[in-house]
């Protein structure tokens, strides 16, 4: 099995959700006491943030930049950005080493298109539902994506920033991002991308009418599939 590294922190709520799944497949897929090889390198989500805020983007993906350069060094033969939100430096990341990055959503396309659809709705940041970065990704991979309302986009934000990434769950906002849900439905969405790892946190299948895909599943579950075709 091939080494994945793993640029995290943002948040690191999410990137433990990370190592966990990349041990789960891993172990269903080889079976007995068998893990995942992974190095991680684990950023200040606090400084990422207040690049982002500020639209400093070119000084994060340096920050990124460098992670994954260090991954690299430490023998990782892939690397993955272990966040939706920050897959607008990928270029920049890709750039900076010799490994392959995998792409959040590519695996994510792939997995819709597997799943026979091809109009979906898309939950995120402020920054992954609003501009192309993400949006037109997924749309090269021959998907249509349809995003909520101003208002839905400010909460569905809000309770990333402000919930989920510090760890809390709550019931309301749960109840919320369901009637968004519904919305995007309406809307004609076919299926939901969870497109910020935290929301796998609050969203599961049973909050909603139409299949959800969970963008950090997906993504390890691909590296773990790309990590054994060596």
């Amino acid at each position: 099995m091939r080494t994945i590294g793993l640029i995290g922190g943002m948040s690191w709520e999410s990137t433990a959700e990370y190592y966990r799944l990349l041990n789960e497949r891993t172990r269903d897929r080889l079976g007995g006491l068998h893990s995942a090889r992974c190095v991680l390198y684990s950023l200040d989500f606090a400084e990422i943030e207040r690049l982002q805020a500020e639209g400093r983007w070119p000084e994060a993906g340096e920050i990124l930049a460098t992670a994954a350069r260090s991954l690299e060094a430490a023998g990782a033969d892939m690397v993955l950005i272990c966040t939706n939100t920050m897959h607008k430096v990928a270029d920049q990341v890709e750039a900076a080493v010799s490994i392959p990055l995998l792409h959040l959503a590519d695996a994510t396309a792939d997995a819709v298109r597997a799943a026979g659809l091809r109009r979906v709705g898309l939950l995120g940041t402020a920054f992954t539902m609003e501009q192309d970065f993400y949006r037109g990704r997924l749309a090269a991979g021959g998907l249509d994506v349809l995003v909520p309302d101003t208002e839905g986009r400010a909460l569905v934000h809000r309770v990333i920033y402000e919930e989920l990434c510090l760890g809390v769950v709550r019931e309301d906002s749960r109840a919320a991002y369901q009637s968004v849900i519904k919305d995007l439905v309406a809307a004609g969405a076919e299926g939901i991308i969870l497109g910020c790892t935290e929301i796998e946190l609050l969203i599961g299948t049973e909050d909603s009418p139409v299949p959800v895909f969970p963008t950090a599943r997906l993504h390890a579950e691909a590296a773990v599939e790309a990590a054994l075709r060596a």
